[in-house]
């Protein structure tokens, strides 16, 4: 069935083709902002379907900051659709407070750039990189396979993207269609959690504990449908979740059970921390691994290195040739002399994060504060009262992020990022999240 609306003709009899429907006008210009959409009993009437199937299209299209509604005024295109509202979520740090909010890696333990840019440069000098050449400097290739092997993630092409993002959303472009759903962790990456629903795809949330995904989540959400699963190996944003050895197992045995199912790890702890990877990669047909240099070298080093499957690869390679063409080779090769010449040293970093990671953990622990943070650079603290904590920590001097940027239905929680947290710094922070959180019973962040 089709409604026409204006001279636009939305379809559909599921909520997520008529909420794609609706989107795809807005997007071409057919549905102008401030156009009023039909009350949804009459949608689903004309429609044909229930009315909480066109509730449901307008709630995906609410929260994807397509449309707009005012109680008995009723809903309308945004004037200035956005993709997203996670992002602002967030805390303004006034002058004074101490931000262990940003998610950022210490400038202390990142590398000097110069001198890697600057042999890069001449290197290009000698050898200009000219249009139609190898989008992958052959070093980094070879270098990144070494590193694969070496932690047992399967041979594969190779693929240089902007980031771990992007390779996420290259991915997912490459393989789903709108209205296809994806498995994601829960609490998860917040750049996700927004990208996902921005490629017009559904989310289904998984849950997870230290050790990484629940299998059984996994397998529902599989069972139910989803198409695809993205997965943190290590350091996992905001828990520090790690995927242990015993969890790999058991996800391997959920894969190999839908064996269709594309899967995305990302690495993002690579190069700062010093856990084990168990990768899952090579269960499924289709498959994608990740590891970008920004947390290592620079959230400004735009680049990370992606293997999988031949047709995952292809396809991401063949669509990034239409757009930007490739990552500079200028970079890639000042990322090579970084590797070559061992400007990070992977044990001293995550040994230092997990030291000041530890100290905070530890010191809630004897306030009687449960908290997690098995890799990386941040800490999770269930909140019984996420805004609550968060201004009362705020009022003293203490800027954290409440857990709302990473949550889809997981109980609520702050994230304490620990990268520059001086040890001297620590117990008074304990005593403040203890002040406004209070004591919590020992439980699962999820």
């Amino acid at each position: 069935m089709v409604f026409v609306l204006g001279e636009y003709r939305v379809s559909g009899r599921r909520a997520a083709d008529i909420s794609a429907s609706i989107e795809r006008a807005v997007g071409s210009g057919e549905l102008r902002p401030g156009q009023l959409l039909p009350p949804m009993r009459e949608l689903a009437e004309r429609l044909g379907v229930n009315p909480n199937t066109v509730a449901a299209a307008y709630r995906t299209l609410r929260e994807r900051g397509v449309i707009e509604t005012a109680g008995r005024r009723g809903s309308r295109v945004r004037a200035a659709p956005a993709t997203t509202g996670r992002d602002h979520i967030r805390v303004d740090v006034p002058e004074g407070v101490r931000d262990v909010s940003s998610g950022n890696p210490d400038p202390a333990l990142l590398p000097a750039l110069a001198a890697a840019f600057a042999a890069a440069a001449a290197e290009g000098d000698r050898a200009p990189v000219l249009y139609g050449e190898e989008p992958v400097d052959p070093e980094l290739a070879r270098i990144a396979r070494d590193g694969f092997d070496a932690d047992g993630v399967p041979e594969g092409p190779l693929a240089v993207v902007s980031g771990a993002l992007d390779a996420v959303e290259r991915v997912l472009a490459a393989h789903l269609k709108p209205g296809d759903t994806v498995a994601v962790e829960d609490p998860g990456w917040g750049g996700t959690l927004d990208l996902v629903p921005a490629l017009g795809l559904r989310t289904v949330p998984v849950g997870l504990d230290d050790e990484g995904p629940y299998a059984d989540d996994v397998r529902r959400a599989l069972e139910a449908g989803a198409r695809a699963l993205i997965v943190t190996d290590r350091a996992q944003n905001p828990t520090g979740a790690a995927v242990s050895a015993t969890r790999a197992r058991a996800l391997r045995s959920v894969l190999q059970e839908h064996p269709e199912t594309l899967l995305i790890e990302d690495d993002h702890g690579h190069g700062i921390v010093d856990v084990p990877l168990h990768p899952l990669a090579g269960t499924t047909r289709y498959w994608a691994f990740v590891r970008s240099a920004a947390k290592a070298y620079g959230p400004d080093l735009r680049l990370a290195v992606l293997t999988g499957d031949a047709v995952t690869v292809d396809r991401v390679r063949g669509r990034q040739r239409l757009g930007p063409g490739w990552v500079s080779r200028l970079m890639q090769r000042a990322l090579v002399r970084l590797w070559v010449e061992g400007a990070v040293d992977t044990r001293a970093v995550a040994a230092a994060y997990g030291k000041r990671r530890d100290a905070l953990i530890g010191a809630l622990g004897r306030r009687g504060v449960v908290a997690h943070g098995r890799s990386g650079m941040n800490v999770w603290v269930p909140v019984p009262d996420e805004t609550g904590a968060v201004a009362r920590l705020l009022h003293a001097g203490w800027a954290v992020v409440p857990g709302a940027r990473f949550r889809l239905s997981a109980p609520p929680g702050i994230r304490v990022t620990v990268s520059t947290l001086a040890e001297d710094e620590t117990e008074a922070l304990a005593d403040s999240i203890a002040s406004a959180v209070g004591p919590a019973p020992a439980r699962s962040y999820v």
